[in-house]
């Protein structure tokens, strides 16, 4: 595989960029979970993961080279996500499949050869992965909308006037409206995992400032998004572009605190 500063030829691929595909870190518009992300790629949801690798061949086509050397991917991201450079470039040994397409919309491409476009089917090819179209609603476009939440955590957030009413965890029922009906949904199957612990990946904890952690939870028409000493935001797929601030009240540190004990967290 070609670095970025490498030419490339008719048996390389221009790696672009990477992400993680294991329980604690996957991307989520493949699915609600882990097992969901791996069936979205025809993958066995090996405990170990993954790595997947997006570039260009030498044509200028789309690939998604999928990997088993995922500290070999950790390393890679960690040090893009530092400013610095790294050469992606794993042996050919590791190399589980490759897949046409990308799952991700990628606003870059490789210097140098034709613009990105997917490569030549034939009959019996898999179609093409392709991320989600951003102009309509649904369970991707709900989950992308969560990563940006967790993502911009401190933006949502100042936003959100504590003395003001909010949805809240125990909001009695006769008070409860749209989009509530919906949030109080979520909360009773978010609740549900602490009891009978869902997929791999459905509830992930990552870091957060202050000691805290960010939760992750997704379930089937909602995503959750929350730090363990503060609030949650819920996001539905019947509200579509609509994100539900969720006030701590009495009830939801508690949901917070079991969640934390049922995620999965990066190793």
């Amino acid at each position: 595989m070609a670095g970025a500063e490498e030419t490339v030829d008719d048996d390389s691929l221009y790696v672009l960029t990477a992400a993680l595909l294991t329980p604690a870190q996957f991307p989520s518009v493949l699915g609600d979970d882990y097992p969901a992300a791996c069936q979205a790629l025809r993958l066995e949801p090996y405990a170990e993961g993954y790595g997947l690798v997006l570039g260009q061949d030498s044509g200028g086509a789309r690939w998604t080279v999928v990997i088993d050397d995922v500290s070999l991917v950790a390393v890679a991201i960690a040090s893009w996500d530092c400013g610095m450079e790294y050469d992606l470039s794993p042996d050919e040994g590791s190399v589980v499949a490759a897949l046409p397409g990308w799952p991700l919309a990628l606003a870059v491409a490789a210097p140098g050869v034709p613009a990105p476009h997917d490569p030549d089917q034939e009959d019996g090819d898999r179609p093409p992965l392709a991320p989600p179209n951003t102009d309509s609603w649904g369970p991707a476009q709900r989950r992308l909308g969560a990563d940006e939440v967790a993502l911009q955590w401190a933006q949502w957030r100042s936003g959100i006037d504590d003395a003001e009413a909010l949805v809240s965890a125990d909001t009695p029922e006769q008070e409860r409206k749209q989009p509530r009906d919906g949030v109080r949904r979520a909360l009773e199957e978010a609740r549900a995992y602490v009891e009978a612990p869902p997929p791999p990946g459905r509830v992930r904890s990552s870091f957060a400032p202050g000691g805290a952690r960010t939760l992750r939870a997704d379930g089937p028409g909602w995503s959750l998004v929350a730090r363990t000493d503060d609030i949650a935001f819920v996001l539905l797929d019947d509200e579509p572009g609509q994100v539900v601030p969720v006030g701590r009240g009495p009830e939801l540190p508690g949901l917070l605190e079991a969640l934390e004990k049922v995620a999965v967290h990066p190793s």
